[in-house]
């Protein structure tokens, strides 16, 4: 295989285990061993190798002396940083939802009715990934696909904060009704409220995700 080759087979690689991140299926702590990947995936242990250290760049992973490689747990520096960006592209997003088209904002929709439905038939999990997906379809009005390359990555290691929630039910049934409001605002044009909705959102979810891995971090010590 050339070096090409190779890079694009890591980068497919990679898209996978960050989506595995982003849908909960990989938590905070899993090990991610070479030789039952590659085999999984159908690469060489080299290719392996290469997208675990793309993820490790990425802020996904992390190499622990005599463990190999394993998915990140976040520090609440990480958590601060995350929210930063999610406060400059979301709210830039709905600042500049005017300029979005209609079919756009209707595929708002999408993602929130999922996520509805899932919390209707106690899939929390489920729940908490399509209330990340809403986000993503926010940070998509902007029409940028670097800006959506960079937040795709942005919601996995979100993710990896969610799952410190020692009860997913709690933790999630917080977020599917305010993601309905949002999404009602911004379909209807209503910027200016989405935008104070939006703002109290990420202050209240920063909180308790700070809070949830200030614990995790006690627990694991």
């Amino acid at each position: 295989m050339s070096d090409e080759e190779n890079g694009v087979a890591a980068e497919s690689v990679v898209d996978q285990l960050r989506d595995r991140i982003a849908s909960g299926a990989l938590a905070p702590g899993a090990p991610l061993r070479d030789v039952a990947l590659a085999e999984e995936f159908g690469v060489s242990r080299n290719t392996l190798r290469e997208a675990v250290r793309l993820l490790v760049h990425e802020g996904l992973a992390v190499h622990q002396l005599y463990k190999g490689a394993t998915v990140k747990r976040l520090s609440v520096a990480d958590v601060h940083d995350i929210y930063a960006a999610r406060r400059a592209l979301e709210l830039r997003a709905v600042e500049h939802s005017f300029s979005a088209s209609q079919e756009a904002l209707d595929a708002l929709d999408i993602p929130v009715s999922a996520a509805e439905r899932s919390a209707a038939a106690d899939q929390w999990d489920a729940a908490g990934t399509h209330s990340l997906d809403f986000h993503r379809a926010i940070v998509r009005l902007l029409g940028s696909e670097r800006l959506d390359s960079f937040f795709r990555t942005a919601v996995a290691q979100l993710r990896l904060a969610f799952a410190e929630a020692p009860h997913e039910p709690e933790f999630q049934s917080h977020w599917v009704e305010r993601d309905r409001e949002l999404c009602d605002l911004l379909r209807t044009g209503r910027r200016t409220q989405a935008a104070a909705a939006l703002t109290h959102y990420l202050d209240d979810s920063e909180r308790m995700i700070v809070d949830l891995v200030r614990a995790a971090q006690q627990h694991h010590v």
